[in-house]
């Protein structure tokens, strides 16, 4: 017979909990350089939102569950004319704007795409003004919406430093969800209080499975996950706010609490305060719809496309020197089943621009890549292998590399130079140079979805971080509707 006994003394909530309550509810951002990130992560993450609405794998998720439903008062989703519930509506912003694996990411020992929390954040914000404004009060600021941004990507990305959810199989839509309760629960008036029992929540439901990113089950649930973290963290927060209990704690509760059942007994770790030194420092992906870990491949084989032309034929091995991270998560061979097995596959990545000179969205697609036989060809010409220094790199914090080399040998004995890129245009090493092409991303995206009078309007609101800040997300958001 078992001698365990429950001991059914309530208590203290988890000391992470609180870390977190603390910082959502008291700490006052100061940081100009983290505003002005924000606001270029918001004008970047929307604008990879409209670029998703041309494709119809994005769009069959849009649009509220039961067809025909209308909500007063409901929040906007950027591009179209939908009005929905706040969590629906965040389900709808986090599949659009993660779909093309275009927007922001953040590499430690755990990855993930911080911009994503956008989606609850923008769907609470737009839905409690709207909900304000009809009840003659004021609703809030994008001031506030830049705040719950930077917040977020801290407390996801601060969490990122030294815990891997993925070493242990769980999916980085674990920390969207945890960050998006934290600063959802804030803006929809919570209290520090609830806002623990909100986060204890979102960490009792578990977490993903990283099944939908790898060989050989990848697929596009990967491209809605997000959406899903998003809109339960909506739920979650506003349950919280009729009364829902917490659940002090979960994260070290002998045998049932999160660290017990889901890490391998360990604690979750802070290796830093929360600050704002996440968007800070964020990574943007700017040229390439690419997951991050193969950016400065990219950037590798459109320097050696030119010295390709006419001796495709010719080639007998490729070498690509990359980092560990890459070599676990998009290092693939044989065959690529769907657009989502491919955008995460190094060598297909590499193919791509070594044969035609760019990488774009639509060359995923499967109608693209059965028309192209030669992308098969070379991949199975690739050797693939761990470059020390790389890897140390990346893990560096005064340097975050993500490097990547590529050298390609011919039949006849001949070969190109060895090309390496250390930091791709999206760091914050690149920033200066970066800045242009990141605005010309977000005209192009603009231009794929509005007239020239709407996306004017659009750009001479996001153009000044003061301008943005005193906007009203009403008049905000009503900037971004199909009619």
């Amino acid at each position: 017979m078992s001698k365990h006994v429950e001991h059914n003394q309530r208590p203290a909530p988890d000391a992470l909990l609180v870390s977190i309550a603390d910082y959502v509810m008291d700490y006052q951002i100061t940081s100009d350089a983290a505003y002005n990130t924000a606001r270029l992560c918001l004008m970047d993450t929307l604008g990879c939102g409209l670029l998703a609405l041309r494709f119809p794998e994005c769009t069959k998720h849009l649009g509220p569950i039961v067809p025909g439903t209308t909500v007063a008062h409901g929040a906007r989703v950027p591009g179209t004319s939908h009005v929905l519930d706040p969590i629906t509506a965040a389900f709808n912003i986090g599949c659009m704007i993660r779909w093309l694996d275009f927007n922001d990411t953040w590499l430690a020992a755990e990855w993930g795409h911080p911009s994503d929390n956008l989606g609850a954040i923008l769907a609470v914000a737009d839905y409690t003004s709207r909900v304000a404004q009809a009840e003659g009060r004021a609703g809030l600021t994008m001031q506030d919406v830049l705040t719950a941004m930077i917040k977020a990507h801290e407390i996801q990305g601060v969490l990122a430093l030294e815990n891997s959810f993925n070493r242990v199989g769980l999916d980085h839509v674990l920390l969207v969800r945890v960050a998006s309760t934290a600063v959802v629960t804030q803006l929809l008036g919570g209290t520090k209080a609830q806002v623990i029992d909100a986060l204890s929540q979102a960490w009792v439901d578990g977490c993903a499975l990283r099944t939908y990113r790898h060989a050989p089950n990848a697929g596009s649930r990967k491209s809605w996950a997000a959406g899903d973290a998003t809109a339960r963290a909506v739920r979650l927060a506003m349950i919280t706010l009729k009364g829902e209990m917490g659940l002090p704690s979960v994260l070290s509760a002998p045998q049932w609490g999160f660290n017990e059942v889901l890490f391998n007994g360990q604690p979750i770790r802070l290796s830093q305060p929360f600050a704002s030194y996440v968007m800070e420092n964020i990574l943007f992906k700017l040229s390439f719809p690419a997951e991050f870990h193969a950016q400065t491949a990219v950037e590798c084989a459109l320097q050696l496309h030119p010295q390709l032309n006419g001796r495709i034929d010719d080639i007998a091995r490729i070498e690509i020197s990359t980092h560990e991270s890459a070599m676990r998560i998009i290092s693939k061979r044989g065959e690529l089943n769907n657009p989502a097995d491919r955008d995460h596959c190094l060598q297909y990545m590499v193919a791509v621009p070594l044969l035609f000179g760019e990488l774009v969205a639509e060359h995923y697609e499967d109608d693209f890549h059965q028309a192209h036989p030669a992308i098969d060809v070379l991949r199975e010409k690739m050797q693939v292998t761990e470059e020390a220094s790389y890897s140390a790199d990346y893990l560096q914090p005064d340097k975050r590399a993500i490097a990547n080399a590529i050298q390609v040998f011919f039949k006849d004995g001949s070969h190109t130079a060895k090309v390496e890129v250390m930091y791709p245009i999206g760091h914050k090493r690149r920033r200066a140079a970066g800045l242009p092409v990141l605005e010309q991303k977000f005209v192009r995206n603009l231009q794929t979805r509005f007239p020239p009078a709407q996306c004017q309007a659009i750009i001479e609101a996001c153009q000044h971080q003061a301008q943005l800040a005193k906007l009203s997300v009403v008049d905000f958001m009503g900037l971004w509707l199909i009619n």
